[in-house]
């Protein structure tokens, strides 16, 4: 019940951000990456990030996360400064294969994100095995990295993540790698745990579908510096179906919309 209401006042817009760039501007090798991005990400909010190649999605990412600092402008985090990385703040990349140790099991690594913590190791096998039914990989607790194919390591990524128990959950493009049949059941899977667990999240994808499929709200940045070009409420039923919510008038709406921004970008 308590993460239901907080989507609501998430999606309602009632909630004071948890997440609030304020004029953020970033200048990295001369350049300007992003350029006066004011946003506001709500508690329990699901926000997809899209636009062209270089538009500064992960950058702002990254901002979000705390590994980069603006050079004007601010960041917050339950509005404080965000100053360094945060264990409320967890990151999927993409790339699990470097994401993950491959010298540890699926249960090592998991368990990193519990050691980290300060979990007694005592306690640690019961809370694995539990994270890693969560996100399907019931039985794997023994398997190396090298041994899952794309999509259970990607499971163990998110796995490792939700150890930490985060507040908010960035992920950077994490499914781009994966076929289509597995990149949308990890679609519902994210969206069965994110509304278990009311955690907030920003997502990255090049996706206009996977971004419409998922989100609450879609942000579409400019390119050259990366700033806010448009910004769409997805006011789709939940919970979302492959099928049915693909279909819907508004899915094929905000997905026009959407195409007819990106292109005009990249022109």
């Amino acid at each position: 019940m308590a993460s239901a209401a907080k989507r609501l006042e998430a999606v309602s817009g009632t909630a004071a951000p948890q997440i609030a760039f304020d004029a953020v501007t970033l200048h990295l090798g001369g350049k300007t990456i992003i350029e006066n991005l004011s946003l506001g990400v709500r508690p329990g909010e699901f926000l997809c990030i899209v636009g062209a190649s270089g538009c500064g999605k992960t950058t702002a990412l990254r901002l979000a996360a705390g590994l980069y600092r603006p050079t004007s402008g601010k960041v917050n985090f339950d509005g404080q400064p965000m100053r360094e990385p945060r264990r409320e703040i967890a990151i999927v990349f993409q790339d699990y294969g470097k994401a993950l140790l491959p010298w540890r099991t699926a249960a090592g690594n998991v368990s990193l994100a519990l050691e980290a913590g300060g979990m007694p190791s005592t306690e640690r096998p019961a809370r694995i095995e539990e994270l890693l039914r969560t996100v399907g990989l019931p039985g794997h607790s023994g398997k190396y990295p090298s041994e899952m194919s794309g999509g259970m390591q990607q499971r163990l990524q998110i796995a490792r993540c939700l150890a930490q128990e985060p507040k908010t959950l960035l992920m950077d493009e994490p499914f781009g790698a994966l076929d289509a049949m597995t990149r949308q059941g990890l679609q519902d899977e994210v969206l069965s745990l994110v509304a278990a667990s009311g955690a907030t999240v920003i997502f990255v994808t090049h996706d206009l579908d996977e971004a419409i499929y998922l989100g609450d709200r879609v942000i579409g940045l400019l390119p050259h510096p990366g700033r806010i070009g448009i910004e769409l409420p997805v006011n789709l039923p939940r919970p979302r179906d492959q099928l049915s919510t693909r279909e819907h008038p508004e899915f094929l709406r905000l997905r026009r919309q959407l195409f007819d921004f990106i292109k005009a970008t990249e022109q």
